[in-house]
């Protein structure tokens, strides 16, 4: 009986110490700036390339609702942009009666600064399109992206096309 009760007694110890230690270990790493840092850079980089497929994707039958998803998107000049020339777009969009569907294949962030909320993103995309007549195109473009942390999250703040070089 003595036995069964000291063994009892050593793991509860054991178990305590365990907790205690785990406690302490996750205090720390919750306390981690660079854990953080990684946090804020992972999240940037999920949004960035969330939003860059959403703006190179539009259904041609349902321009006024991409259109929306766009400006949902963006915040900052690259939406001011967007609002400003919507009756445009909507027009051109409608018109060409085009369908776009994109596909980050790469990302990657190349500048975050976490005080300020901004990061720089640089992706590859694959975009498939089909006109509403002919056969469907698919095209790779390369863009970098400024993005900017707000309520909502993170979002796109500028859009650049990147040139392809050729040597």
């Amino acid at each position: 009986m003595r036995r069964r009760r000291l063994v009892l007694v050593l793991g509860l110890v054991l178990a305590l110490a365990l907790c205690g230690v785990s406690g302490w270990s996750y205090a720390r790493a919750r306390g981690d700036s660079d854990l953080a840092y990684a946090q804020s850079r992972d999240a940037a980089l999920a949004a960035g390339r969330r939003h860059l497929a959403r703006l190179n994707s539009l259904d041609g039958r349902d321009v006024d609702t991409g259109l929306a998803a766009w400006l949902d998107a963006t915040t900052g000049p690259l939406r001011d942009e967007l609002r400003g020339s919507r009756a445009e777009s909507a027009r051109i969009l409608k018109e060409k009666g085009t369908t776009t569907r994109a596909e980050v294949t790469d990302a990657a962030v190349t500048e975050l600064d976490d005080r300020s909320g901004t990061a720089r993103l640089i992706a590859t995309v694959r975009i498939e399109a089909r006109p509403r007549t002919g056969g469907p195109t698919t095209d790779r473009k390369r863009f970098e992206a400024g993005l900017a942390r707000t309520g909502g999250g993170w979002k796109l703040t500028s859009l650049t096309a990147v040139a392809v070089g050729t040597g």
